[in-house]
């Protein structure tokens, strides 16, 4: 009976032993293979449509005139640029994780169309105008929001004033 306690007890001191004094393996580096662009294409064909679709509903959201982006239509202007937003702030960070460095290269170039320029400078000016602030957006869209926004000082009262 005591050498079973014995042995038992040496296990034990064993597991616990390695468990403190053994390092862990450091995590493996994700190796991503070779990308041709191929590879996005398979998947460009179902989202290039999306992507213009969402690029036309923001345009169309920063078109309204000032007084359409306060009170029952205020949601809407959100929506419409919060959409385009969100596709364009989760498609930048799953591709890098999709395709490693070369998807993120890849949809970085996606998104800096003339299009996405022209939103850029709209919605800064309605932040500059006080009509939105990055908190007006889901925490995906809010952060490229914050982004484009940065250096804009708050001019106007948006629909306070």
């Amino acid at each position: 009976m005591q050498r079973l306690i014995f042995i038992i007890a040496a296990i034990v001191v064993w597991q616990v032993a390695g468990h403190i004094f053994l390092k862990p393996a450091p995590p493996q580096a994700r190796v991503f293979p070779p990308v041709s662009g191929a590879e996005f294409e398979d998947h460009e064909k179902y989202t290039r449509d999306a992507r213009q679709s969402q690029r036309q509903d923001a345009l169309k959201a920063l078109d309204r005139a000032w007084s359409d982006r306060c009170g029952d239509k205020r949601k809407d202007f959100i929506s419409g640029l919060g959409h385009y937003y969100y596709h364009r702030q989760n498609q930048n960070e799953r591709y890098p994780e999709i395709y490693g460095p070369a998807g993120a290269t890849y949809i970085a170039g996606v998104w800096t169309t003339a299009e996405d320029r022209r939103i850029e400078r709209l919605t800064q000016e309605a932040y500059a105008a006080g009509y939105i602030k990055p908190s007006d957006f889901d925490s995906m869209a809010s952060q490229v929001v914050a982004t484009v926004v940065r250096g804009e000082q708050v001019r106007g009262r948006g629909c306070g004033g």
